[in-house]
């Protein structure tokens, strides 16, 4: 428990890690009322810090508004996710393909090479305590620029949006420190086999990256929303 003498920025910090690993593992029943006062005594904190944790989490989609006030779980809906990844795949598979009038790639190589960088420099950590709970939105980022290279707008601000949708359990995908670790692998892999102009072996590495990752988050978004269930029947 927090004491007089922890900053206020670490009671906040405590109050939104806790409740986003609860959020993410199921702890609380559909429709139940995330009470603030319940939550302060809980984790030892003020309300103040509490309140600030459902204002970011709400803002991520962990959490949403229940029709008489209040905030409660989020209940995710997997068929919808699906059929976002879907869109997402595509999006994203058709700006790894894009070319001009002439068959001829449209990229912009220099910002291929930044991102091969910046993903060549990204660190692995080593234990699942190290994981960064924000690590999806470097994994975003990658997508994004990756799609973005191919130089339609139209088209990152559609991922943009499928990308806002789905982060709900996007986030289940990077919970451990091996799946962090095998991600940055495979990015590195299609940004290798696409400097190497090997379109098609780049679009095959991408297309098993989000396979893997669409397996991972459906089966442990099954396991959270069943124990959201079970908590309700309780």
């Amino acid at each position: 428990m927090y004491t007089a003498s922890d900053t206020g920025s670490s009671r906040r910090d405590l109050a939104y890690l806790t409740l986003k690993q609860r959020l993410l593992g199921g702890d609380f029943a559909p429709g139940a009322r995330l009470g603030e006062e319940r939550l302060a005594a809980e984790l030892g904190v003020s309300r103040t810090p509490v309140r600030e944790a459902l204002g970011r989490l709400y803002s991520e989609g962990l959490v949403e508004r229940l029709p008489d006030g209040g905030f409660g779980p989020t209940l995710i809906n997997l068929h919808l996710i699906r059929e976002l990844y879907e869109i997402r795949f595509a999006l994203e598979r058709f700006a790894l393909r894009r070319a001009d009038a002439a068959g001829l790639p449209t990229h912009d190589e220099d910002l291929v090479q930044a991102l091969k960088v910046d993903w060549d420099d990204m660190d692995a950590p080593t234990h699942d305590d190290e994981v960064d709970g924000n690590f999806v939105l470097l994994d975003e980022d990658f997508h994004v620029r990756l799609a973005a290279a191919a130089g339609n707008d139209s088209l990152v601000e559609q991922l943009h949006k499928v990308n806002e949708r789905i982060r709900i359990v996007r986030m289940q995908d990077f919970l451990t420190a091996e799946r962090v670790e095998l991600t940055i692998v495979q990015h590195q892999a299609v940004l290798d086999a696409f400097l190497d102009a090997d379109v098609a072996l780049a679009e095959e590495r991408l297309i098993g990256h989000f396979a893997e990752s669409l397996a991972v988050v459906e089966q442990r978004a099954a396991v959270t929303i069943a124990r959201m269930l079970d908590r309700r029947s309780r």
